[in-house]
């Protein structure tokens, strides 16, 4: 097991990516703190990876909510002892097209995706230092972000714009802590087939424009993120830090769309 004795947080773990993470984590040996505002979707997370027998606690917890983040900080430390990597996955989205945007829509995404990823990868930062301190290893972060941090979405203005932001949080975050030897990574995956996206995809057309920009011609699998999490937090990848790994099938380096099969 690449992280037995480890305890992760990982937010919006009530689902896709982020249930997907938390399942690998707890598959390595970590102890896992499922964070999602979703109630429901949070309590049966944590249900079915016990039952799997794995260790894991659900707290309800919005990231852009300082007092939030900071319980659940402390609630992760009161059940564990420690925490050793955090993957920050929370994220919302908008659909308005950027004339239409209201600013009480921009505040909000910006608020939960960036400002969320920044409160709480600050809290548990201070944290790791706390314990690096004190005689402990150095932990590893991993924000999300997106193939949208580099291509913008008319229609999805705000979540693009916040996505930006957090690949650049992300190095930003890697210079700040290297001293103290905790690394801060990102991934940027495309189109991966989560609750959300099946949503979306039903409409043939959508689907078949999504899957023109991909060479590699499928959607990815929320599975296919949480390995890269994974990666990320291990000491496999103990001299990455300030990176976004873009899962995109292929799109980043394309053009051009690919030709119908």
């Amino acid at each position: 097991m690449l992280l037995k004795g480890k305890t992760a947080i990982v937010t919006g773990a009530a689902r896709g990516i982020g249930l997907a993470t938390a399942e690998r984590l707890a598959q390595e040996g970590a102890n896992v703190i499922l964070a999602d505002v979703d109630e429901d979707g949070g309590t049966r997370a944590e249900k079915e990876l016990r039952q799997a027998g794995w260790e894991a606690r659900y707290f309800t917890a919005d990231i852009a909510e300082r007092l939030d983040v900071l319980n659940l900080v402390a609630l992760a430390i009161e059940n564990f002892g420690q925490i050793d990597i955090l993957v920050n996955n929370a994220a919302t989205l908008d659909d308005s097209p950027f004339l239409d945007l209201s600013v009480e829509e921009f505040d909000r995404v910006i608020s939960i995706n960036l400002r969320g990823t920044f409160l709480i990868g600050q809290a548990v930062a201070r944290q790791m230092v706390k314990q690096i301190e004190d005689g402990g290893a150095p932990g590893a972060i991993v924000n999300m972000s997106s193939i949208n941090a580099v291509f913008a979405l008319p229609d999805h203005v705000a979540y693009s714009i916040s996505k930006g932001g957090i690949a650049q949080l992300t190095k930003a975050m890697a210079i700040s802590l290297a001293p103290q030897g905790i690394r801060v990574n990102a991934i940027g995956p495309g189109s991966i087939m989560t609750p959300m996206l099946a949503d979306v995809v039903k409409d043939e057309e959508i689907r078949s424009r999504i899957l023109s920009r991909t060479p590699l011609g499928r959607f990815g699998r929320p599975d296919e993120i949480a390995d890269i999490a994974v990666f990320l937090v291990s000491d496999a990848a103990s001299y990455i830090t300030g990176e976004t790994i873009y899962a995109d099938g292929g799109r980043l380096p394309l053009n051009y769309v690919m030709e119908k099969g």
